[in-house]
């Protein structure tokens, strides 16, 4: 149950926005454990001098294609977990829409179940199936 804040510089197309929500939701489905009906996403294109980032910091050299991804899971996951997400993301977005590895930045943040309510004004129960 992950939501995902996605940002990015102004000026993408409705196309490319798609390809960049599909690729993280194909991405979070199938090395992240997310059921596939589980999609919350909110995108933002900033204006020039709204998004800033370092273009060389621990990676790059980035470029004005630079998307950070910033990801609030419900529950936290292996290292392992992780890692596979990180690469097949990276994998997924360079074949569509095409963007570089290198202009792509991941933050994880978990919480707890009471974290969250999905509707109702009910905080969320997290129950095994």
């Amino acid at each position: 149950m992950p939501f995902t804040r996605i940002s990015l510089l102004k000026g993408k197309s409705p196309e490319y926005l798609k390809a960049l929500s599909d690729g993280l939701h194909r991405a979070l489905v199938e090395a992240f454990d997310v059921p596939p009906d589980d999609r919350f996403q909110a995108i933002r294109q900033h204006e020039p001098g709204e998004l800033v980032f370092d273009r060389r910091y621990l990676g790059g050299p980035r470029s004005d294609d630079f998307v950070l991804f910033e990801i609030t899971a419900g529950r936290p996951r292996t290292t392992p977990v992780k890692q596979a997400f990180y690469k097949r993301l990276v994998t997924l977005l360079a074949e569509t829409p095409g963007i570089r590895p290198e202009d792509v930045m991941v933050i994880i943040a978990t919480t707890s179940p009471e974290d969250w309510s999905f509707s109702g004004g009910d905080a969320w129960t997290f129950k095994a199936a």
